[in-house]
């Protein structure tokens, strides 16, 4: 054996790599630098083989190595005779190994930029340009790198996906879907874009879109067993079409895979508290607050269920007080805390803390409507007849005006405008499962979540007419 063959040490380098014994291959690739210093295929291996080990310094410098013995670039010329398109990937790797660095993304770009100035059909560095311009919140720029790209192959279901989320992130939900379409209609097993689609179809809000929503999530199921996210989608689904049952044993199932799933356990004990079995909801919401104790809305559920279902008027006071604790201008957590007040017989705290509630909500006609009642009722008591005030709870209720209206929360736990990219360092943005786990509390409303929330407001308006008049004695 010619022990000054770097392609012999390079082969055993591969096998080794093969293996998972990186610590092994990177003795091999190590020499076959050093029998031939020139070979930029050596060090490229060197460099990849240091990435694997999590060792990014010694990577870069190995990629920067393999750069430096590149032909030098003369603006106009091409290279595509001269340079192997295997070494162009020196341009890729090292871009993407530096980009994990906020501080240096215009670096990686200017390394895409260099490898398409030195080979323009270069479709890998536009599709990594592409998902680096969309980091960089430059999504017209990112249009224009996969629009390139599709040039020189339209059969790339990625492509159609990662063009999707460009018009996404330009607020195109139209033309997002199209583009998901063709992804599907090249790849149809391709998860993200099954998954992205129904996400995009159930937040339009069209009920003539859930039924394909729903197919396009099963099947995401059957590709993903184990992501909760599709479970709970599909429990969102089964929700805005009034299916209880069904809504309720998605999020259970959704729970049981991830028992910290926030929008899961806040959304399956709001739909027990929708739907009558507010008593149910109750150790959900237990759980929802050991995981994540400022949950704002949990606190709101759980002490609205406490006041209305238990006449817990402490534990409803607790809540509330927390709330305020976290956000001294929660309107909602404030008004609450009122009702508990006029629940105690405290008229004079009642009417101060409604003072100080349309304070912060100057516009909220019920609240000045419920500080008029409470000051009729000081009025027509006396400070001294304050204890005679009848406590039957009924008070309580106007605070589910505040505690449903809005409550549902996102669709979705977690970040799904990720882009799909070929490389092996950003694979975890090819699952919806990326723990980046951006919980959206408040999502853009649909057409039929606003409806139902004008529905919620009229029976909220007719409750209140029904305390009103048991607080002004009729």
């Amino acid at each position: 054996v010619n022990k000054n063959n770097a392609k012999l040490w390079n082969n055993v380098g591969h096998a080794l790599e093969n293996e998972k014994n990186f610590e092994r291959a990177l003795q091999f690739f190590i020499q076959a630098t050093q029998v031939q210093p020139d070979d930029i295929g050596a060090h490229m291996n060197v460099g990849r083989t240091y990435k694997n080990l999590n060792k990014t310094k010694e990577a870069e410098e190995s990629y920067m190595i393999a750069k430096s013995l590149m032909p030098q670039i003369i603006p106009g010329k091409k290279y595509a005779a001269r340079v192997a398109p295997n070494h162009l990937n020196v341009y890729i790797n090292l871009a993407n190994l530096i980009r994990a660095n906020e501080s240096r993304l215009e670096e990686a770009d200017q390394l895409y930029r260099q490898a398409i100035s030195m080979r323009p059909d270069f479709k890998q560095a536009y599709i990594s340009r592409g998902e680096l311009l969309l980091k960089m919140n430059k999504p017209l720029k990112a249009k224009e790198a996969y629009l390139r790209a599709l040039e020189l192959d339209k059969t790339n279901a990625d492509l159609w996906y990662n063009l999707a989320i460009v018009y996404i992130e330009l607020k195109d939900p139209t033309e997002a879907l199209k583009n998901f379409n063709r992804a599907l209609e090249l790849n149809p097993a391709h998860k993200l874009a099954l998954f992205n689609s129904a996400l995009l179809m159930q937040e339009s809000g069209d009920a003539r879109l859930r039924p394909e929503a729903k197919q396009r999530l099963l099947h995401y199921v059957k590709e993903e067993p184990q992501d909760s996210n599709g479970y709970f989608n599909l429990g969102m689904l089964a929700m805005d079409d009034k299916k209880d049952m069904e809504a309720e044993a998605w999020m259970k199932k959704a729970i049981r895979l991830q028992p910290n799933f926030r929008s899961a356990l806040f959304n399956l004990a709001l739909l027990y508290s929708q739907t009558g079995k507010e008593l149910m909801a109750l150790p959900v919401l237990e759980d929802l607050l050991r995981y994540y104790p400022d949950h704002t809305k949990g606190l709101i559920l759980k002490g609205d269920i406490l006041m209305n279902q238990k006449k817990d008027i402490v534990g409803a006071k607790m809540c509330f007080e927390k709330i305020l604790e976290l956000d001294p201008k929660n309107v909602q957590g404030k008004h609450n805390l009122c009702v508990v007040y006029f629940e105690e017989k405290d008229l004079i705290k009642a009417e101060k803390c409604l003072v100080e509630t349309l304070a912060l909500a100057p516009h909220e006609e019920y609240i000045q409507r419920h500080l008029n009642i409470v000051r009729s009722k000081i009025a027509s008591l006396g400070a001294v007849e304050q204890s005679s005030l009848p406590s039957d709870g009924t008070a309580a209720t106007e605070a589910k005006k505040n505690s449903f209206q809005n409550l549902k929360e996102a669709k979705n736990e977690k970040t799904t405008t990720q882009s799909t990219v070929d490389n092996k360092e950003h694979s975890k943005n090819k699952k919806p499962t990326e723990k980046s786990s951006v919980d959206k509390e408040t999502p853009k409303k649909s057409t039929k979540e606003i409806k139902d929330i004008e529905k919620k407001r009229v029976a909220a308006l007719k409750r209140l007419e029904e305390i009103e008049r048991i607080l002004n004695g009729e």
